[in-house]
């Protein structure tokens, strides 16, 4: 560590679409020894963490009360004590010397006006893409959310292929979910007349980041840059240092992500079965832990990976309450690997057999298939979901949509899907895009977020000595 090493905070939210980005982003600004990050986290997600993460020695936990999801009010009596908690930390860094900045993700907006007391700059964090932020500030603006069925509006600044139908704006069962979670968990692009959610909560900070890179989202990070009025970084994707090895080299998940449930198959036992696979054959089907089918399309779903007649992994998440029926086992035979519980994802993606992803089109998953080379068929759920697919769909143009949003009732799903799947698996120039696109990344972490990155030091190096102004 340099003598004048200075601490930039960086506080995540819950869930390893937040946690993971998070961790990699400290490691990123720890790299040249110019700096020492502070963790902020709830306790309960320390277990998240690699041991190899946890003893750096420019890393530094900073442990506030457990939190199963954001808390949301500030009369919530655990933000009051995660409150105090930073507080507490904060005050022992003053007797020193107070941190550089805080690097805040949005969903823990509360934060800033404790860092604010301390006189610490908030920049804030979206561990999402720049196209669905750039895409919900530009429908609010235009009004899109007003559109009928069969209308079209293009967004002044943004790509016309990115142009918000009726379909992008309508909403659906977001499938097995905590009853207790917040409403803006489950809702699709905001409703006719809203502001993006996310605009409150990022009012005062001197700055923007994105865990994304240029060469995915160039115009989208343009534009934001241009409406907002303030300094944006693209300093992604923030995947671990393994990721970013040669291409043809498969990435062990377990070393660098601590799987939160157990797993029926062996990592040995994945790995056997995919080597058998020809290459670029296996569809791998996966929602993440946080979303995924309804448990009426569960087996609509899996009736397609049945009739289809492509190999496949099907990941089934804890607490779906799903579990296939009892000739599904006989008929796929070894065409088909169902796994309940965790599954080494970066490993999939990486390895060669591996064709194409049925995604729920979360983020992280959404970069690290294209990342790898792998075309996705897209099926969002909500949030921010719905326009990384079509990012994927319409402007990448590495992929399709599992269902076109109008499909029907549910058992119309079916057919829907086998269709799908036959599309994706036999398009070879989806194929050739998505290859193009993972050229980008054969050298390792995109030289246009390490422009950024250097971007970002410079610009809050620059505001030590000065006041920081609030954005408005």
């Amino acid at each position: 560590m340099t003598a004048t090493a200075a601490e930039i905070f960086v506080v995540t939210s819950t869930g390893s679409g937040h946690l993971f980005p998070c961790t990699e982003l400290c490691r990123r600004l720890i790299s040249s020894g110019d700096f020492k990050t502070t963790l902020l986290l709830p306790s309960n997600l320390l277990s998240s963490l690699p041991s190899s993460f946890l003893h750096h020695p420019l890393l530094t936990i900073a442990q506030i009360s457990p939190s199963d999801k954001p808390p949301m009010h500030e009369s919530d009596p655990v933000q009051q004590q995660m409150g105090r908690d930073l507080e507490a930390h904060l005050s022992i860094r003053a007797a020193d010397a107070r941190p550089l900045c805080a690097i805040v993700d949005f969903q823990m907006a509360w934060t800033k006006h404790i860092f604010w007391k301390f006189n610490v700059p908030v920049i804030s964090f979206f561990t999402f893409g720049a196209s669905a932020a750039a895409m919900e500030w530009g429908a609010w603006k235009s009004e899109a959310g007003k559109i009928v069925s069969g209308e079209v509006r293009t967004i002044p600044g943004l790509p016309e292929d990115m142009c918000i139908t009726f379909a992008d704006l309508k909403r659906r069962p977001a499938g097995p979910q905590p009853a207790d979670e917040p409403a803006q968990g489950r809702r699709g692009p905001p409703k006719p007349g809203d502001r993006p959610p996310w605009v409150p909560l990022i009012e005062g900070s001197i700055g923007l980041m994105f865990n994304t890179c240029r060469d995915i989202e160039g115009p989208f990070i343009d534009y934001i840059a241009d409406q907002l009025n303030t300094p944006v970084w693209a300093v992604g994707p923030l995947l671990p240092e393994e990721y970013w090895k040669p291409s043809d080299s498969s990435v062990i998940d377990r070393q660098i992500r601590p799987p939160k449930h157990r797993s029926d198959y062996s990592l040995d036992e994945i790995i056997q079965w995919l080597d058998l696979k020809p290459r670029g054959s296996v569809l791998y089907v996966a929602f993440g832990s946080e979303v995924g089918p309804t448990a009426e399309e569960y087996p609509q779903l899996a009736g397609a990976l049945e009739d289809s007649t492509r190999p496949f992994i099907l990941v089934i998440q804890p607490g779906s309450g799903y579990l296939p029926h009892h000739g599904m086992d006989a008929k796929i035979g070894e065409r088909g690997l169902i796994i309940k519980g965790w599954a080494p994802q970066l490993l999939i993606l990486s390895h060669p057999s591996t064709g194409g992803f049925l995604s729920h089109c979360g983020w992280n998953s959404t970069v690290e298939a294209i990342g790898r080379g792998v075309p996705i068929l897209a099926w969002p759920i909500r949030g921010d979901q719905i326009y990384n697919a079509k990012l994927v769909v319409k402007h990448l143009k590495v992929g399709y949509m599992a269902l076109d949003g109008e499909h029907g009732s549910v058992l119309a799903m079916k057919e829907a899907l086998v269709e799908g799947i036959e599309k994706l698996m036999s398009d070879t120039e989806a194929r050739k895009r998505v290859a193009a696109l993972r050229t980008k990344f054969d050298c390792g972490f995109p030289p246009t977020s390490e422009s950024a990155l250097d971007s970002f030091k410079n610009f809050i190096i620059s505001q030590k000595e000065n006041h920081f102004i609030k954005m408005v």
